[in-house]
């Protein structure tokens, strides 16, 4: 089996450990909530999400076995089919908190979060317009223009219900940018641009009176700002850190799971190290940095600007992104929403961050596949 397992060892170790600490995380925090709401059946959730996880696994593996040139196309019409479907669920999606996130997919009767398909397509999209630019990067605007205008569509319709994966998803895309060398003015440019478009709507949104998600960002920055009026996850998840200790309790140990909102995805974090202790909580971190070091591995051998930029851009996203939810989860950052990757329970998440994962091992696959042709020919 491990024979048809391409690509850099290391980064599949990496999956396989997240994963099997997911399983055992979300046991542990879905024990109390599946006894209460699915007639003591503890393991209805756990079972749920295994079956996610699998069909995360095979995604990663169908999608490592793909040439990884095939993902430019792949972007181009997946960006032109997130945003459309942005707009449906803005208007139409399941409204949660003022948020609308998802649209039901009919017939499967599944929910669906268009960002997380908007997320990978943009990026593989801006990999793409860096790559097929870059020897005319410094003539002009032209490269710019085109990341831009759909990054500040794609960004602008997300915002509204999750603006910390707007957020994520802007900054990494300049990120990428600076590397691809776009031109430092144009960056610059686009940060006051981007930092007027929302002055512009929060000024609009107050003075017709619309409040939406608005309120919820004021709160949770005032609530972050006021030590003495943080809000109940905040304080449970102090709590559950302090008592994690060194070692931790020991797995499915938890008590703040039963009063820690979320403890399975946004703060599931917090009954990591209530389990494991800071010795696990630091593993988790260990293991996020050693995927994005090894993807700057294969940014620095890949012959292939695309394959370079594709696999750092997609490992930049993961790697910000879990860190900015343990950020959460110790008081470093407000309440943003976003979710562990790979660890957190969830459908459309964990999805794509498999994808995700996938792509990167393709890109990998090949710098393998060239090492050993010339192994082979001295042979």
């Amino acid at each position: 089996m491990f024979k048809y397992l391409k690509g850099d060892k290391i980064i599949w170790g990496i999956v396989i450990a997240l994963t099997l600490i997911s399983m055992l995380v979300v046991y542990s925090s879905t024990e109390s909530l599946a006894y209460k709401y699915r007639n003591g059946n503890t393991e209805f959730y756990v079972l749920k999400h295994f079956g996610i996880i699998v069909f995360g696994l095979v995604l990663m593996f169908l999608s490592h076995r793909i040439t990884y040139t095939r993902y430019s196309r792949i972007g181009q019409i997946l960006l032109w089919i997130s945003i459309p479907l942005l707009f449906v669920t803005m208007f139409y999606g399941a409204e949660l908190n003022y948020a609308r996130r998802w649209i039901e997919l009919p017939v499967l009767n599944l929910s669906f979060q268009p960002a997380d398909l908007a997320k990978l397509a943009m990026i593989m999209y801006t990999a793409r317009i860096l790559t097929v630019h870059q020897n005319k990067i410094k003539q002009g605007n032209r490269a710019f223009l085109k990341i831009f205008i759909p990054l500040i569509i794609v960004c602008g319709l997300i915002a509204p219900a999750d603006l910390s994966s707007a957020a994520l998803l802007f900054f990494t895309c300049l990120l990428l940018m600076f590397i691809g060398r776009i031109q430092t003015q144009h960056l610059i440019m686009s940060v006051f641009v981007v930092a007027f478009l929302s002055f512009a709507f929060i000024s609009v949104a107050a003075m017709t009176g619309y409040s939406g998600r608005l309120q919820t960002w004021k709160n949770r920055i005032i609530n972050y700002v006021d030590n003495e009026e943080e809000v109940w996850q905040s304080q449970q998840s102090e709590i559950a850190i302090a008592s994690g200790g060194v070692f931790g309790k020991g797995p499915g140990h938890s008590e703040q799971s039963r009063y820690l909102p979320h403890p399975y995805s946004d703060f599931i974090y917090a009954i990591i190290i209530e389990e494991y202790g800071l010795v696990g909580g630091a593993f988790v971190i260990f293991l996020y940095l050693l995927l994005l070091l090894r993807t700057i591995r294969i940014f620095y051998k890949s012959p292939n600007a695309f394959g370079a930029i594709l696999a750092v851009g997609l490992s930049i996203s993961l790697a910000v992104q879990a860190f900015m939810n343990m950020a959460v989860t110790v008081q470093l950052l407000p309440v943003t929403g976003l979710v562990l990757p790979l660890i957190s329970m969830g459908g459309t998440s964990l999805i794509f961050t498999s994808l995700a994962v996938g792509i990167i091992l393709s890109v990998s696959r090949y710098i393998e596949e060239l090492e050993y042709k010339p192994k082979l020919a001295r042979k």
